[in-house]
């Protein structure tokens, strides 16, 4: 018995992508808990304000200096903390904050490892948080961090104790930390495909088609209507050709000819509005005024000094974040050299502003207080 033979349908390429942009992993975005990782360094290198504000953000939290019980142990750590290798050609605690931080707030955790040889704290390295899984450990309190062993199985790393790793705002249930980017990638895509259609529109805008229409003379037989139609496309095709080369050529045609713009009807759209409404929602999820990252926006100065009040606590909370983080480091090394492990880390001011109006605050609330006990004596 013959089977019956159906005609072969054309398969789609496994191969190819149907990716519009070069940002097309935005499309069809559903958070899932610990994939997404992709998507927010797309949403970064797409959105170059995001990007910006990532590195403002690292930036305003500023250094820190330590401080403990014996100054010469000061002097010791401070050296270390300034000299100590963190990789990637990069020397210093302020160079690793920096990139843990950035980490922190692009993936919503970072994580970090001390490197100790001979019984020394020799070098403070981090590392990439995606290529790591994140279990609980022998109770709720802690977690250990597990990745890739040689055989490709997923195991607990060996030395727990050496390893750095904080979370940015963790959910209930969820040990991975919340990125700051977490919301953005809906809004992202919509602004990328504004992005792209401007593009689109403008490069029509640009290179333009024309519709070249020659109205023959009534009762033309059709090879001669044909011929003369022949004519005027080699004429138009050489008229635009030598325009392209700087040359002035007169087109002409016999009969009634009319030359339109394709599409040139068609208004291109104003996106001033609704770009900006969407980077009002991006912007207000990095906690940044908008004048920080180049936008005047309706603004006044009351308004400017609450966004920085605002900002700073945004600031504050990013460094309880790692200082535990820097209390470690410290105690490791003040351990493994035979030191006091007690260590304070103190944070630079934010800026000039800020100490300037915790001055006043207290000047006011000096002045406040002796005028309440004046009443109180009168009374």
């Amino acid at each position: 018995m013959k089977r019956k033979k159906h005609p072969g349908s054309a398969a789609l390429c496994q191969i190819r992508r149907g990716e519009q942009h070069p940002f097309g992993s935005l499309r069809s975005y559903t958070p899932l808990g610990g994939g997404e990782e992709r998507i927010y360094r797309q949403v970064r290198e797409a959105i170059p304000v995001l990007d910006a504000a990532v590195e403002k953000l690292v930036r305003l939290c500023g250094g820190f200096r330590v401080e403990c019980p014996s100054k010469a142990v000061t002097r010791q750590l401070e050296d270390f903390l300034k000299t100590v290798p963190c990789g990637m050609g990069q020397v210093g605690m302020d160079s690793f904050l920096g990139s843990y931080l950035d980490s922190l707030l692009t993936y919503g955790r970072a994580v970090g490892e001390m490197v100790v040889s001979g019984g020394r704290l020799q070098a403070v390295c981090w590392g990439d948080v995606t290529a790591l899984q994140i279990r609980e450990g022998e109770n709720p309190l802690e977690v250990e961090l597990c990745g890739e062993d040689s055989q490709g199985c997923i195991r607990p790393l060996p030395y727990q104790q050496l390893l750095l790793f904080t979370t940015l705002h963790p959910e209930p249930g969820s040990p991975y930390g919340v990125s700051l980017f977490r919301g953005m990638p809906f809004l992202a895509e919509i602004l990328m495909k504004i992005y792209h259609t401007l593009g689109v529109n403008w490069e029509r805008a640009g290179n333009i088609r024309y519709s070249v229409i020659c109205k023959g003379e009534e009762g033309l037989d059709p090879d001669t209507a044909q011929n003369r139609g022949q004519q005027i496309a080699a004429e138009w095709a050489r008229a635009m050709e030598d325009g392209k080369n700087g040359t002035v050529r007169d087109f002409v045609a016999v009969g009634d000819v009319e030359i339109k713009v394709i599409g040139g009807e068609s208004p291109i759209l104003d996106s001033q509005v609704p770009v900006r409404q969407i980077l009002e929602q991006l912007i207000s999820k990095t906690g940044l005024p908008p004048f920080l990252l180049g936008f005047s926006w309706s603004t006044t100065e009351r308004m400017s000094a609450q966004q920085v009040d605002l900002l700073t606590s945004e600031l504050w909370a990013l460094r309880r974040a790692v200082e535990p983080m820097l209390e470690k480091v410290c105690r490791t090394y003040l351990a493994l050299e035979g030191l006091d492990p007690r260590v304070k880390i103190r944070w630079n001011d934010i800026s000039l502003q800020d100490i300037t109006e915790e001055a006043k605050a207290g000047l006011w609330a000096a002045q406040a207080m002796e005028i309440r006990q004046n009443l109180e004596k009168e009374g």
